[in-house]
């Protein structure tokens, strides 16, 4: 009797792991993500933390390239601190913006650290009343932008503020851009021509209750141009980069119906802040956009946070676009409860052709809210599934070779290649 056995077997399909992970970080209380970077070996990402096992407020985590901890740092403050940002510096260490609440209002608090994480030096800046940082940018000069709003100074309510410092901190000059309502900064970047483009929300000047604030500066703060976008209802603007191109990315949300029917708004414009083009990416019910950056493709992936407010229920939302802003595929990220994209640098595109992401969630971790980490793979999935396909069965054998490529008939107890008429080969052993 004859007994065939097929040595390579093409069978089933395969689910496998690639680049993707999910952690999270914090202690038995609450803990927010607000930002990530990729660095040699890893990645570094900050928060904030209300756990009472952490003798800090402002969370500083390295990772490696795992999502596994490396090492965590802390700092203390008198009282409670919220929004936090961090950028690696040219020495290899870390600066970290922060809002820090006292008693008798909010400053903004620097905090240089060197590789370690270990502090080195901070600063405080702000007036006698309510001051807000919400980015903070390493300058071509060496020294530091911090952007956010402050009701210490200015013409409005509340109005951008803007504060530059030399490389151990110390202020050089603070200017602040607005009108006689509220204007809130939530993103800087320094341009390509050493200036500075800022985003924010303005009650103060557009069509709407309040709208997208675009404003662009010079190195030493005077204001260039300002611009505003979005329709009759709230439209805020979260996060600006420029573009390959010279201009401007920014997302954020707009309301449709001026219900809190928030949808994520990506605005495009020119090197003058003129609008090229704008998308609405619905998710969900509703979403608002957080985080924008400008892909190798010249797309654009966008972070942010899709669900419904009646039943306050939240996914993290992952967007990409091609240049042109049309969405080539979404992602969301989550439990049964609720998760939230950071305010922060809370995506970026990974060397590896991913993306690395950062958020709060409630479903996962230790306590009652923990920092959310994900990592996926350029099509933003966390695993990549992949299938080996099966033998066609209308296929039909072509010839039989040896191991040493010689077309033969079959024998037995011999190992045998069969080439079919699709390409697929079998290795056979007749056994007899």
């Amino acid at each position: 009797m004859k007994v065939f056995y097929t040595l390579l077997i093409i069978l089933i399909p395969f689910i496998g792991f690639g680049q993707g992970w999910e952690q999270t970080f914090g202690g038995t209380s609450a803990d927010y993500g607000n930002s990530i970077i990729q660095i040699d070996g890893g990645y570094i990402l900050n928060g904030n933390t209300a756990s009472d096992v952490l003798d800090g407020s402002v969370y500083l985590i390295k990772i490696n390239d795992n999502g596994n901890e490396i090492w965590t740092k802390t700092f203390g403050f008198t009282d409670d601190e919220s929004i936090s940002s961090v950028r690696q510096t040219s020495d290899g260490g870390y600066i970290i913006a922060v809002d820090t609440n006292y008693s008798f209002g909010v400053d903004i608090s620097l905090i240089k650290t060197d590789a370690d994480g270990n502090e080195l030096w901070r600063k405080k800046f702000g007036g006698t009343e309510e001051d807000y940082c919400r980015s903070v940018q390493q300058t071509n000069d060496g020294g530091y932008i911090i952007s956010g709003s402050t009701s210490s100074f200015g013409s409005g309510e509340r109005d951008f503020y803007l504060i530059k410092t030399d490389v151990i901190g110390n202020e050089l000059w603070s200017k602040t851009y607005g009108g006689v309502n509220d204007d809130d900064s939530f993103s800087v970047q320094q341009t390509n021509d050493g200036g500075y483009i800022m985003t924010g929300a303005s009650y103060s000047f557009g069509n709407g209750s309040c709208d997208v604030y675009l404003v662009k500066t010079d190195a030493s703060g005077i204001e260039q141009w300002s611009q505003t976008f979005g329709g009759v209802y709230d439209d805020v603007g979260y996060s600006v980069q420029q573009t390959n191109d010279g201009g401007y990315i920014i997302t954020g949300l707009t309301d449709l119906d001026g219900n809190a029917g928030y949808v994520v708004y990506l605005i495009k414009t020119d090197g003058n802040g003129n609008e090229l083009w704008s998308k609405l990416f619905v998710g969900n019910i509703e979403a608002i956009g957080t985080s924008v950056q400008q892909t190798n493709d010249d797309g654009f992936i966008i972070t942010g946070t899709t669900g419904s407010y009646v039943n306050y229920d939240y996914d993290i939302y992952l967007i990409k676009t091609d240049a042109s802003g049309i969405e080539e595929w979404s992602q969301t990220f989550g439990g049964t409860k609720n998760e939230m994209s950071g305010y922060g640098n809370s995506v970026q595109q990974t060397n590896d052709g991913g993306y690395i992401l950062i958020g709060t969630t409630l479903s996962f971790g230790n306590g009652y809210e923990d920092i959310y980490v994900i990592k996926t793979d350029g099509n933003g999935n966390i695993t990549s599934t992949f299938e080996i396909p099966r033998p066609n069965p209308e296929r039909k054998l072509e010839k039989t070779i040896n191991l040493k490529g010689q077309e033969i008939k079959p024998h037995t107890n011999q190992p045998i290649i069969e080439i079919f008429n699709d390409g697929s080969v079998e290795k056979v052993l007749i056994i007899e």
